[in-house]
């Protein structure tokens, strides 16, 4: 919960309330985020909620289109007195005219003996709020990964290798009217290549129907806070995918391509 003032909508202009109201000053009335509102039963427009020993009274909702979404806000001087905070503020937002004087604005408010304050982008303090919980999802994401990485292997492996056996006789063939095995090669990794593009783009296209747009929440490290946000499978992510499954069907045909192109024409043959 963020208590704040009319300023806080002039240093986040993409703030906008997409249903209900702001609310008034001096009144225990609150506005909360679009991903606050998915996740939690009880906060739409004209519903009451107790904070601490009071009742809230909710009167829109807004969208920013960042984490700001997981927030529940409403007027400072009344959080403050609620939660018995008096005149602190554990944090002032700051709107510059020009990003590139951020190190002069950090450096100024540091130089200055009166101030004990912490100067950082909003995005690298979202991004610390939620950074424990970020390298948990990427250990767990690497190890899925590498396993499925290694059983894809396996199964283009499989695959390609009863590919190449039903067609011993053909390439055996080839082999024997005088192709030397390098074309052998090469027309087996061609058909590996395209099966395995034809998988990524269609697993692509699964996980961009399935997740992009999805709303998910985690815990803030540090706090008691949930930070809310959407999936995005972006074409980015789309490629490498795209470049991880060309590589796993480049792994997984390279050997049946050598072998069928180094086995022995009696022996292709004899294998029939």
């Amino acid at each position: 919960m963020r208590g704040l003032g009319d300023e806080a909508f002039a240093v986040r202009p993409q703030v906008k309330i997409i249903s209900g109201r702001k609310f008034q000053p001096g009144l225990k009335e609150l506005i909360v985020g679009q991903g606050a509102a998915r996740q939690f039963e009880g906060l739409e427009p004209g519903k009451q909620l107790r904070l601490g020993s009071q009742m809230w009274t909710v009167t829109g909702v807004f969208a920013s289109g960042d984490s700001m979404e997981s927030e529940l806000w409403a007027d400072a001087p009344v959080v403050a007195e609620t939660y018995r905070r008096g005149a602190s503020r554990n944090s002032v937002t700051v709107k510059l005219t020009d990003a590139a004087d951020f190190k002069d604005f950090k450096a100024a408010l540091e130089a200055n003996p009166q101030l004990k304050v912490d100067a950082t982008t909003t995005l690298a303090f979202f991004a610390k709020q939620s950074e424990q919980m970020t390298k948990i999802l990427r250990i767990i994401g690497i190890v899925v990964g590498s396993i499925m990485a290694v059983g894809a292997v396996f199964g283009a492996l499989n695959t390609m290798f009863a590919a190449v056996a039903t067609r011993a006789r053909e390439i055996a063939t080839l082999r024997a009217i005088g192709f030397p095995g390098l074309p052998v090669v090469v027309a087996v990794m061609l058909e590996t290549m395209l099966l395995a593009a034809l998988g990524g783009l269609i697993g692509g296209g699964i996980a961009y129907l399935l997740f992009n747009g999805h709303a998910a929440s985690t815990m803030a490290a540090g706090s008691v806070g949930k930070l809310s946000f959407e999936l995005r499978v972006s074409g980015q992510l789309l490629w490498e995918g795209l470049k991880w499954a060309l590589a796993i069907g480049f792994i997984g045909g390279l050997f049946p391509a050598v072998r069928a192109a180094s086995v022995p024409v009696t022996t292709a043959l004899r294998e029939l």
